[in-house]
This record gives C-alpha cells, structure tokens and sequence, in this order.
C-alpha cells in the first residue's frame, strides 16, 4: 500500500538517513528519491554531507523552505513492485512512482460525470441472481458489485481517476465501456466484488413447500396415481452467493510473452482498502500500458519481419517462375532448331542417294521437306522470335506472367 508523508515528515526523514538507505527502504532508487526531493522542494543532504558527521566534522542541515504555490503538501510514495520485469518496464515504473508521489489516496477528489453516470446506474439496478448490481456500457464504468457496496466506490473512484491524470491519463466513455486514455494507449478496466459460493440451504419457507409437495406425492402413491406430481415438485437453488464486501479493480487481461506480466489486480485485503490504493493503481496502469505498447511495438515489427521474409521468398519464387518460363521457351527453340538440322541433313542424304530423277513417291517428300523447311526456318528468324515471345510474355516486362503468389509462401 502507498504510503502518505507531509512535507515535513519527508524533510525529518530524508535528513535521517542517507538517501541510499531510505530508497532501499521504499524500493525505489536513490536518483527517484532525489527527483521526488527537488519535485516537492525539499533540501536533501549534499554529496559527503553524511561522512562528515560520522567523522565528527561540524555539518549544517538546509532548512526546510516554505511550500512554493502549486507544490503539493502531502508526498505520496507508491507500492513497489518486486515482479520480475524488464529493465524498461523497470524505468517506467520508477518514473511513475516518482509522478505519483504528487497524489494523497487519503483526500476526497472531485466528481466526473462518468463516474455519476455509473454511480447512478448501480443504484437503480435490482440484483442479479448472485446478489451483486450491475453497471456496463457505453459511457459506463463496468461495476459488479453488491448494493452495500456503491458507497464505497463513490469515494474509490474520483480517488482513482485523479491518481491517473498524474500518469497522464484521463476517464473517457469508450466504445463499449468506460476506460483509460494517453497519448499512446487505451486501457480497459473493471470493478468487481468477489462473491463467496455456499451451498444452499433451505429456508423456512421453501422447507414448508418441501414438505407439502413430499405430502401430495405421498397421497399419489397411496391412490398410485402419479399425474403432474414431478412436475409440480418445487426447484430450489443449488447455490447460495454471498458477496464478500472484498472490493477488486481488474485492469484489462493482456497476454505477455517472454517475461511475467504486470500487475493487474488490486484487491481490498486487511490493512489496505480500494478507496486508498489510487496511487498503487496508477502505478499499474501506467505500468500496463507501457507494456501493452512495448509488446505492440515487438509485435509490429515482428509482424514487419515477417512481410520482408514473405516478400524475400515471393520475389525468390517469382524469380523462379520467370526462369523456369525462360528456360521451357529456350527449350522450345533449341528442340525446333534439332528438328530443322535433322530435316536438312536427311533432305542433303537423299538428294545425294537418288538418282536423278527420282520415284514419284521420293520426289513428292524433298519437295515438301524443302517446303516444310523454309517455313520452319522462317519461323526461327529474329523478327519471327520476336513475335512469338511477345505472344508468349517472355523477356519482357510481363515475364512473370501467370505467377500467383501463395498465402504459404
């Protein structure tokens, strides 16, 4: 639980012991302390100053200065937080304890017209089957709490909202509920009453219907005659919910991957209560959010990471299609160019073999050889090329024509 010193309490502290030992008596680092220091206006003890006065030397202390306009009169030093966390998530929470030590969970803050809204709305609701009140929507902080309990959460929650306009957040309605705003990040958040879950036990009342119903299904089986009895037989509930009066405020579930979470729940326990945890709370939203966007920024540039090696292996398998057509319209030539060298050295043997005047049959085929061998030939001309790798989107612009890319890829 935070805990709460005027200026004065701060100033006799700080002076009573070096600022190494009381920041590892807050958990906090001794270059925060030093910040709070100069954000409150109170003079610590200069470098050397506590040597000095072990070794006996004369050493003034700086007195304490009057409270400058603006300058809060109580200093605020937040719960710390022994989780294992990043050294950045470290440094943030750090630098939200100092902006914290501005607050006082213990002084009434003023109202916002959201936390009306939902104050009047938790007083209109009718319990649920668990015994608690409901408040949820837009313009709503989202509340399940018993009716006893409303009270409370009018002093809880302006406490709560001024705390985090410290970490630079304000309460805005949201799309579909009340939630915290920055600059950077939007956090959701709840209120709930933990509700205890006893078997239930019969009433009187619901005892005396038992009894009558065992009796009419006595009678029935006296005259064995069964209509209807079962499905007169009253229905108890299984359950009995009673709420605990132990307030909860959830910040939002977020999923962290390589490192434990933050912390999202502050819970009413024995010595702490929710209507004084607003600088803790604060603290934790402000910690939350900074992870939320340090795992939104991994994320994005995993995700970055990801397209480039997509694109890598699309412009790989585009490079590829294209070979591959390159090499099958190379292929084609080469195999006609066989052809036509095949054609021509057959149409040179026979010409050579026959006599000079050839059969019928033999003198038809040269004359279609030669025939089907020009036009062979022609078609292997440059310009003839040409057209056919046009007509083929080969070696051109359109090369990788007909590739599709895979969403495997």
């Amino acid at each position: 639980m935070a805990r709460s010193f005027t200026r004065e309490e701060f100033y006799d502290l700080v002076w009573s012991k070096p600022l190494t030992h009381l920041a590892k008596e807050f958990a906090i680092s001794d270059v925060a302390l030093h910040k709070i220091c100069k954000k409150h206006d109170i003079p610590n003890p200069p470098l050397g100053w506590w040597a000095k006065k072990a070794s006996g030397k004369n050493v003034t202390q700086a007195p304490l200065p009057r409270a400058k306009i603006g300058v809060p009169e109580k200093i605020t030093i937040a719960n710390a937080d022994f989780s294992r966390e990043s050294s950045a998530l470290a440094s943030i929470r750090e630098q939200a304890r100092i902006l914290a030590s501005e607050g006082d969970d213990d002084q009434e803050a003023p109202a916002h017209p959201i936390i009306d809204r939902t104050l009047a709305t938790l007083r209109k609701a009718k319990p649920s089957d668990k015994s608690v009140i409901v408040a949820k929507g837009t313009g709503l902080i989202t509340c399940e709490v018993a009716s006893s309990s409303v009270e409370r959460l009018a002093i809880a929650l302006p406490r709560i909202v001024k705390a985090v306009s410290l970490q630079g957040f304000e309460l805005v309605a949201g799309k579909e509920a009340a939630n915290f705003k920055s600059e950077t990040e939007i956090v959701n958040f709840s209120i709930v009453e933990l509700i205890r879950r006893e078997k239930h036990a019969l009433t009187d009342a619901e005892r005396r219907q038992d009894e009558a119903w065992q009796r009419k299904r006595d009678r029935a089986a006296q005259r064995n005659s069964w209509d209807n009895v079962f499905f007169d037989r009253p229905r108890f509930p299984e359950w009995d919910y009673l709420p605990t009066g132990q307030l909860s405020f959830e910040l939002e579930h977020v999923y962290f991957f390589g490192g434990s979470a933050p912390r999202r729940s502050f819970r009413d326990a024995k010595v702490q209560r929710l209507e004084n945890m607003a600088s803790d709370i604060a603290v934790g939203l402000a910690v939350l959010a900074a992870a939320k966007t340090e795992q939104r920024i991994r994320h994005e540039a995993d995700q970055r990471r990801m397209e480039q090696e997509r694109l890598r292996r699309e412009l790989a398998a585009r490079a590829k299609h294209i070979e591959d057509r390159r090499t099958a319209g190379l292929g084609v030539i080469l195999t006609e160019l066989d052809e036509l060298d095949r054609l021509g050295r057959l149409i040179a043997m026979l010409t050579k073999e026959v006599p000079s005047t050839p059969t019928p049959r033999l003198a038809a085929f040269l004359t279609w050889a030669r025939e089907h061998l020009a036009k062979r030939e022609a078609l292997l001309s440059a310009l003839a090329i040409e057209e056919r790798l046009e007509a083929q989107r080969l070696f051109g612009d359109d090369d990788d024509h007909a590739f599709k890319s895979s969403t495997w890829i």
